[in-house]
């Protein structure tokens, strides 16, 4: 029998579902979720036409620390930057592809829930 997962890891797994559904709604399609590698971990990496897209998903479930997607700061946007890097050295297959980097903001809880697709959020 396992173990029921933390309140707040299954949150996290309920936004990244709720976006890839959003996502996949606007013909992009999944290459691999939650990809790890000891340099981080990418959320959702997508193919939208031609273009391989490296997904964030931030969820808030209240605005009091601020939006969601400001919690995509300098640092971590250094760190996907590194992890897609890593992915595409062993995914060879994938390195001619032009790359973009999204960011999925979900905030609020219920009635009150949004959701922020933001394509192109940062540059390499």
């Amino acid at each position: 029998m396992s173990a029921a997962r933390a309140p707040h890891l299954q949150r996290g797994d309920d936004a990244e579902s709720l976006a890839l559904r959003t996502l996949t709604e606007r013909g992009l399609k999944l290459i691999q979720r939650n990809y790890r590698c000891p340099l981080g971990e990418i959320d959702l990496i997508c193919e939208d036409g031609d273009c391989l897209v490296f997904v964030e998903v931030r969820y808030r479930r209240n605005w009091n620390y601020g939006l969601a997607a400001e919690t995509v700061n300098h640092r971590k946007q250094i760190k996907l930057i590194r992890t897609a890097r890593q992915f595409l050295q062993r995914h060879r297959k994938w390195q001619d592809r032009p790359v973009r980097f999204d960011v999925v903001a979900i905030q609020g809880q219920g009635e009150n829930m949004t959701l922020d697709w933001i394509p192109d959020a940062f540059q390499t």
